[in-house]
This record gives C-alpha cells, sequence and structure tokens, in this order.
C-alpha cells in the first residue's frame, strides 16, 4: 500500500510539472517549440487575433541570451513569460521594456514568446509583420577582482632583523 502511494504521488508530480510547463493557448494559436540556438536565429510571422504562432524556447543555467523584436506596427509586441513559475505574467514585455531583452539565465525554466497584436489600441487592419531574433551569446567575462595590495604600514616601532 505503502508503494503504490509513492508511486501516485511521484505520478502526480509529474504531470503537476508538465501542466506548469504547456502553455494555455488563445483560440487559434499554433505552439512550435524551439530548442536553444547555437546560433542566431531569425522568426518571422504574422500576429493577428486567432492565427498566431507562439513559441516555447527551453533554458539553461549561465546560457546568455538576446532577444529582439521588431516589426512596423506600432500595435504589436512581444510578451515573454516563464512557463516554470505559476504567475500569469510576463516579465518582459515589448509595450513597456523596450525591444530587446538580454540576459544570464539563472535557473532551468520554458519560456513562452508570445507576439501579439494589441485589441485595445485604435487600428487599422487585422494584423502585423513581425521578425524575432534569438541571439545566444558568450557569457559576458567577469572582472578579475585584483588582490589587495598589502602596503606596509608605518610602523612605530623598528623591525627586528
Amino acid at each position: 500500500m505503502k508503494s503504490a502511494l509513492t508511486v501516485a504521488a511521484a505520478l502526480l508530480l509529474s504531470v503537476s510539472a508538465a501542466l506548469a510547463q504547456t502553455p494555455q493557448l488563445d483560440p487559434g494559436e499554433k505552439l512550435e517549440k524551439l530548442q536553444f540556438p547555437a546560433v542566431t536565429m531569425q522568426l518571422k510571422g504574422w500576429t493577428k487575433f486567432g492565427n498566431s504562432h507562439v513559441y516555447t524556447l527551453p533554458v539553461r543555467p549561465g546560457q546568455h541570451v538576446k532577444i529582439s523584436f521588431e516589426t512596423k506596427s506600432k500595435f504589436a509586441f512581444l510578451a515573454i513569460f516563464d512557463l516554470s513559475k505559476p504567475d500569469d505574467e510576463a516579465f518582459f514585455g515589448t509595450d513597456e521594456d523596450g525591444t530587446s531583452y538580454e540576459t544570464t539565465v539563472k535557473e532551468n525554466a520554458t519560456w513562452l514568446l508570445r507576439p501579439y497584436y494589441s485589441k485595445v489600441s485604435p487600428r487599422r487592419g487585422l494584423g502585423a509583420p513581425y521578425s524575432i531574433l534569438i541571439e545566444p551569446l558568450a557569457a559576458a567575462p567577469q572582472p578579475a577582482q585584483p588582490a589587495p595590495a598589502q602596503q606596509e604600514q608605518p610602523s612605530l616601532f623598528p623591525k627586528r632583523k
């Protein structure tokens, strides 16, 4: 009986971890699973309500990455979510944070890259073209801390020989 409970608990944990990594898609969205690129990767698409692509990107600690979003529309944006976190808040959005995000990853995670066309802005048309660049960067070298120079302090007493 005890082993059956252990197996059930392990199964429940693995299912909940898998669900935490599966994004909630809007109707018509298509999920594209990416791998962390070895060289710069460019994604091109069209944002429009109900028929756009969203992307998952697995990241590992120590990876240094820059994600840039480009569009000609002032109503198209990119939001990046961390699927390993339970909250639904984007940790980066081009509407408030600028057009690029650069970081060194601190922990294993899967990010959701969601380009979207703002529904609250007065606009014409049904969507906009976009381009996303995912650039793996060499980790910035940590500056070496110089050893504190040991200076001789003047002494009131002469040194013994």
